[in-house]
């Protein structure tokens, strides 16, 4: 069972897949778009591809734990993908997500700052959709 993995942006959106074990996120593609409709057409069309069954979408959270603007969009997001999609879409905390994936970044010595931009959003996505799949291995004693 594949599960498709999604950092919310503003202007890129992060894109990743699990392996058909649900066990291990890999960075897939940052899709390039401020565009909603174009979006999830992107992401219909990944799906289909790598036949996902399942979504796990970012929730950009504060800090302190509460809601704000991101988090009612992420949430009309999670709305209309699940229209478009019929999978079940669901949020995970992304906290420091990006953090990470800017350390990671960090400690590998990756490219200058054009490169960094391509892939971070991409990197963030698959730290977000392993968190949830570690939290699901743990959560059924795998």
């Amino acid at each position: 069972m594949r599960v498709l993995g999604i950092d919310l942006g503003d202007k890129r959106t992060g894109i990743a897949i699990s392996d058909e074990l649900g066990i291990i996120a890999s960075p897939l593609k940052t899709i390039k778009t401020s565009d909603v409709h174009v979006l999830i057409r992107e992401i219909v069309a990944i799906i289909n591809e790598t036949g996902a069954s399942k979504i796990v979408l970012g929730q950009p959270l504060n800090m302190n734990g509460s809601s704000g603007k991101s988090v009612d969009k992420a949430a009309d997001f999670m709305k209309l993908l699940e229209e478009a999609t019929g999978l079940e879409v669901i949020l995970q905390d992304e906290r420091l997500s990006t953090v990470s994936a800017h350390k990671i970044l960090n400690e590998s010595n990756f490219g200058g700052s054009n490169k960094r931009k391509n892939i971070i959003d991409t990197l963030a996505s698959s730290i977000i959709l392993q968190t949830y799949l570690n939290k699901e291995a743990t959560k059924n004693g795998r």
